[in-house]
């Protein structure tokens, strides 16, 4: 049975009980004889037509009040599903903002916080005090101000760890809470690479100016004595040209070392974000390097053990291992082998604390005195700086490797002992982890 016909089955049993006490009345009046027949059924006509005309009247306003009530259900549902939309809108946005945000309640308890802030300060902030986030003086006083009646804070502070990291921090106030009891918003912009780059260029020009020094003024002693005094001496000349070539050379090397260093330096706070062939990069350097060794009568042995993918750049990876297995090559001995071995490891897992690879490039050369180990990453430190520019060297080889190792969130462990040969080793995360927890 259809709505419809529910209603009108209603309406005449309605009917019915509202002309039924007429009509009994006229005909119990006309069975005693106080009423004629005729006129008592007109009578129940009439008593049936008045309570028709009653009901039809009270069903119009009833079917009107209903049709207004459904008009204003529907318009709530309406505007409930607009409301949610917006706010599903809001949080999409919140969480995709680059910068980290969160947002706090009169009690400085933090109401929400977007996957920037997750991913900066750690999973479970929502519900915490703000000091529980951050646990910078600065920015707590900020907060308490701005939450205390100031309209807004701004303040720089720093997070240590693995690598320092520099934040500007604004709070603001709202006009009025929010339903979720939002009164003021904390906003985070990540200000590392511009103190990098400030930092970066005044070490660069230091730098620069101290190392090219030298080569620059013998250029300008060469060339000054081949325009004057040897002008005319053909041996000189040629002697000379050859130092000259040296010498420049030696500057280009050092200024792309130094350009170098200074990129990586720039990123080393951003992870890389690609999968990398571990195996292949280390073949690949390998196998590049064999003519150096060979005119060393030096071989370069590579064993490597079911080597997992790693997030990692393959160009960096290849500048640290060319740069390691470079150094076992020149600074081994004569007639020796260069081992480099690979493979995942218990220890570098629990170094890294996620599951991890080491590789390692171990010579046999002379080895390194103890008291030189922790040193050796510095730019521009040499044991011997006389040798290590007859080799080529710039100084900056293991500098570039302990950034890159570090932008890839890994280590580098050094182990050496004079007359004993020295091992290089470098712990990576893998990719399974790693990209998990990025």
């Amino acid at each position: 049975m259809n709505r419809s016909t529910s209603l009108r089955i209603q309406r005449l049993t309605a009917g019915a009980v509202i002309a039924a006490p007429g009509v009994v009345a006229l005909a119990v009046l006309a069975v005693l004889g106080h009423l004629d027949w005729r006129a008592a059924l007109a009578g129940a006509a009439v008593v049936v037509a008045g309570g028709g005309l009653i009901l039809w009247r009270h069903f119009r306003g009833v079917d009107a009040l209903a049709k207004t009530a459904s008009e204003a259900l529907r318009r709530q549902q309406l505007e409930r599903r607009q409301l949610e939309a917006v706010v599903a809108g809001n949080d999409t946005i919140l969480a995709n903002l680059p910068d980290p945000l969160i947002t706090l309640d009169r009690a400085r308890r933090i109401v929400r916080a977007n996957s920037a802030a997750h991913a900066l300060l750690g999973a479970g902030l929502v519900g915490g005090d703000l000091s529980t986030a951050l646990r910078n003086p600065a920015v707590l006083e900020a907060a308490d101000a701005v939450l205390g009646g100031e309209v807004a804070r701004i303040v720089e502070f720093s997070l240590t760890g693995r690598l320092e990291r520099f934040f500007w921090a604004k709070i603001s106030d709202l006009p009025g809470p929010a339903p979720d009891g939002t009164v003021a918003i904390l906003s985070l912009h990540d200000m590392t690479g511009a103190r990098r780059a400030e930092k970066l260029r005044a070490d660069f020009v230091a730098n620069a100016s101290h190392e090219l020094r030298t080569p620059l003024a013998s250029l300008l002693g060469f060339i000054e004595t081949l325009s004057g005094p040897a002008r005319d001496d053909e041996t000189a000349r040629v002697r000379f040209l050859t130092i000259m070539q040296e010498q420049a050379r030696r500057m280009t090397l050092l200024v792309e070392d130094l350009l170098s260093l200074s990129r990586i330096e720039m990123q080393e706070h951003m992870p890389p974000d690609a999968r990398a062939d571990l195996e292949r990069v280390l073949r690949g350097v390998a196998g590049a390097l064999e003519m150096k060794a060979r005119d060393k009568d030096m071989t370069i042995e590579v064993a490597l053990d079911h080597l997992p993918p790693i997030i990692g750049d393959r160009d960096e990876l290849a500048q640290v291992f060319e740069n390691l297995i470079d150094n076992a090559v020149k600074y081994g001995r004569a007639g020796t082998a260069v081992r480099v071995t690979a493979g995942p490891s218990p220890d570098a897992t629990e170094r890294l604390g996620r599951d991890a690879v080491a590789v390692a490039v171990s010579d046999q050369g002379e080895g390194i005195a103890r008291e030189h180990l922790p040193r050796l990453t510095e730019r521009f430190y040499r044991i011997d700086t006389a040798r290590s520019r007859e080799m080529g060297g710039t100084g900056l080889g293991l500098a570039i490797v302990k950034h890159i190792v570090n932008r890839h969130r890994g280590t580098l462990e050094i182990a050496s002992e004079a007359g004993s040969g020295s091992t290089f080793a470098v712990y990576l995360p893998t990719a399974s982890r790693e990209a998990a927890a990025e």
